[in-house]
């Protein structure tokens, strides 16, 4: 619900639990009033401090001896450079004569039901125009013509406030954006942790907390990618904050590319908060009557906690970021080839591992690299989107009717953003890959990447990727990623919009996704960056899963998986079981392989031909409870009991939907002779209602082993665990 009070000025954004207020001060400027906690309508405002307060704080001479004071001083609800704010800008633009300072003023709002799409960017969205109010607010800045139209939604029913930006050159020359936020916020203080996800290849979303100080912190990109290096996800958390404690504020941008996101403490103590495009390298031209869109932000508040504010996110993204028919029903439980085979493999080797597939009750066997062109290694092919007979002689069709006769799906892998320059492709059309002329090209992976700022790119790489899915009876599409940019350059764009470059790959990109998900809604599409290198909403919005990481050691994937969690939904992390091959970290038993990956989109990595029968057998097992209870694990409600950043124990708890059904997944990374007794205190439970603890095939085990919600949360169940990288998973069901 969004209101605004016409004498006080003040706009007050409500959902089910959260409030954010801010309002219109000396008839001009926006500013911040409040975000957290629930509270009623705040009927008077005056900003805490006046420019009295700072000597050096500029103040426009007209507003001198009013109590408007300087912009410095106040907390600012979407700050400019160059009219007295000295702090870290949400928006900078350089005009046709050079100046860099800008001057917003409030113009109009309206407040309307719903959410409207953003033009050419996923976002959220609601099914329901009741679901959430929307409020546009334009401001302008008079002596240049420029536009500003700030959007805020609130959802009703989802404690989550989504921000956007657009800008339009309603004047008569061009205009350069050189810094464009997509949300800013300021608090009265500084007493709080700053965290984050950072990480590296096979690392990805380790979870950081730190103190705030006084100066810049920040979280980056500059790699053309969100990266692995670091989320475009931060939090900030009242000290000491807890997973079921304290004040959490989180900030994510639903976006692919470059981005900054952080923190400027001033020595007066406001925080203030940001996050949006990256502005290194970024210069985008803006003739008249252009237009601009940021991307958008989802802003969460939780007072109870950070496991409070995940649970908020994953609700979002799994019901209002991620679309199409893949949203709602149970996924493909499925065996890719590639760590078994690599691009090593022959059409029967392929149909030897689906004929096993198919014994244990999997649904589906996805093809990995190395089936077009004349790929065997990873020095050669991409962009050669045709067949490669020598290996498959019956065709991507003819591969997949073999496989679909054995009652399974079919799933294939494409990298269709990426060239080698040992392909046909490339002899063709250098000129189609990102490159400054007369400089040399870095490879990564060994290949480099298509330019998909060109409409041409986007219209080939579309056609490559649909010309093969109309061919054959394809279910499901890998779609991988493996470098990053560098020589960010592109010939059909002129020199002055060459900083336009890294975002308009990203628009393309985005483009390229919208046309092929329509066209496709039956096919399942998941995104992959050398496994966690572009998680982010802006990918869930068009692929509703994603690779979590090319680390499949189980030890080392709890941390992944708990990380991940802290931002995105279970259901949207590809997990699979792997064999222990060479380079492993450590030999970790199958069993523990298994439940640690049945948190997540469930599957196999390996040659299951090649197995024992009684890891076979275990397959079946571990097959059977996933899709027995996929739904409480991507639907329910997901609790952080343990941290393994934390204890050398890791706890997720998971309930269902309906409050039926609750599974306990417990994993122990080191188990010490004569320990100390280790209970596990559950959440979120009923504490007056009674669980009982079932077998697989949900008959109680005893008539002893009923638990009171209050005895489970409080005295918490007894956990003896059977050795190093050990894993239990005990399922409960609540006495109706």
């Amino acid at each position: 619900m969004i209101t605004f009070n016409k004498e006080t000025k003040i706009f007050n954004l409500s959902t089910k639990n959260t409030s954010y207020v801010f309002g219109v001060y000396a008839d001009k400027f926006l500013m911040h009033i409040y975000w957290g906690k629930k509270i009623r309508e705040i009927t008077s405002y005056k900003p805490a401090m006046t420019f009295h307060a700072r000597t050096f704080s500029p103040v426009e001479a007209e507003l001198y001896k009013t109590e408007a004071g300087s912009c410095d001083n106040n907390t600012m609800e979407y700050p400019t450079y160059g009219s007295g704010d000295l702090r870290h800008p949400a928006l900078n633009i350089r005009f046709f004569d050079g100046s860099t300072t800008t001057r917003l003023e409030y113009v109009s709002h309206k407040i309307i039901k719903g959410k409207p799409a953003l033009c050419g960017l996923p976002s959220t969205y609601v099914e329901n125009d009741n679901e959430a109010d929307t409020l546009e607010l334009e401001m302008k800045d008079s002596l240049t013509g420029l536009t500003v139209f700030l959007t805020y939604t609130a959802f009703n029913e989802i404690d989550a406030i989504t921000r956007s930006v657009r800008v339009v050159n309603n004047g008569n020359a061009n205009m350069n954006i050189s810094h464009i936020l997509s949300a800013s916020v300021d608090f009265e203080g500084k007493d709080f942790e700053f965290m984050h996800l950072e990480g590296t290849w096979l690392r990805e979303r380790a979870v950081s907390r730190s103190k705030l100080y006084h100066g810049t912190q920040s979280i980056e990109s500059r790699r053309g990618a969100s990266s692995s290096a670091h989320n475009p996800f931060f939090a900030l958390l009242s000290p000491n904050a807890t997973e079921t404690t304290g004040d959490v504020y989180g900030f994510n941008l639903v976006y692919s590319g470059n981005f900054l996101a952080g923190t400027e403490v001033d020595a007066f103590d406001v925080t203030r908060a940001f996050i949006g495009i990256n502005p290194f390298n970024f210069n985008y031209l803006l003739e008249p009557g252009q237009s601009f869109q940021a991307p958008e932000a989802v802003l969460v508040y939780s007072d109870n906690g950070i496991g409070q504010m995940s649970r908020t996110y994953h609700k979002l993204y799994r019901t209002r970021l991620c679309r199409g028919k893949f949203r709602d029903i149970e996924r493909y439980c499925l065996v890719n080839n590639w760590e078994g085979t690599g691009m090593d493999f022959t059409e029967e080797k392929i149909l030897e591992i689906a004929r096993t597939a198919a014994n244990v009750g999997l649904d589906m066997l996805v093809l990995d690299d190395g089936w077009f062109g004349k790929r065997n290694n990873d020095w050669c092919a991409l962009g050669d989107w045709y067949v490669n007979y020598d290996k498959l002689p019956s065709g991507i069709d003819g591969l997949a009717e073999k496989i679909e006769a054995m009652g399974l799906k079919f799933g294939l892998w494409f990298e269709p953003e990426m060239v080698s320059p040992d392909s046909d492709l490339y002899r063709a059309h250098p000129e189609w890959a990102l490159h400054v002329n007369n400089r040399p090209l870095s490879l990564g992976r060994n290949q480099l990447m298509l330019d998909l700022s060109r409409e041409d790119v986007c219209d080939f790489v579309y056609h490559s990727v649909a010309d093969i899915l109309k061919t054959a009876k394809i279910s499901y599409v890998k779609w991988d990623y493996n470098r990053n940019m560098s020589e960010i350059g592109s010939d059909l764009l002129p020199p002055e919009r060459q900083g336009e470059v890294a975002h308009r790959y990203i628009l393309g990109l985005y483009s390229v996704l919208e046309r092929l998900v329509n066209e496709f809604p039956d096919i399942l599409f998941e995104s992959c960056s050398s496994g966690g290198g572009r998680y982010d909403p802006g990918m869930l919005y068009y692929m509703p899963q994603t690779w979590v990481s090319d680390c499949t050691d189980a030890g080392e994937r709890m941390a992944l998986q708990y990380g991940t969690s802290i931002v995105y939904p279970c259901s949207s992390m590809g997990a699979h079981v792997s064999a222990v091959h060479e380079g492993a970290v450590r030999n970790i038993s199958y069993k523990t392989r298994g439940d640690v990956a049945t948190m997540g989109q469930f599957g196999y990595e390996l040659v299951m031909s090649e197995l024992s029968e009684a890891d076979l057998a275990l397959t079946k097992q571990q097959i059977k409870r996933y899709k027995e209870y996929g739904e409480v694990f991507h639907k329910g409600d997901m609790y952080r009991i343990n941290s393994p950043y934390e204890s050398e124990k890791s706890t997720f708890e998971f309930i269902s939907e309906d409050k039926n059904t609750v599974i306990l997944c417990h994993f122990a990374k080191t188990v010490h002779p004569n320990a100390a007794i280790y209970r596990i205190k559950m959440q979120g439970l009923e504490a007056d209602a009674d669980y009982v603890e079932i077998k697989s095939d949900n008959e109680p085990t005893s008539t002893d082993l009923t638990y009171g919600g209050d005895f489970l949360m409080n005295v918490g169940l007894e956990q003896k665990d059977a050795g190093d990288y050990s894993t239990s998973v005990r399922i409960f069901r609540k006495k109706i």
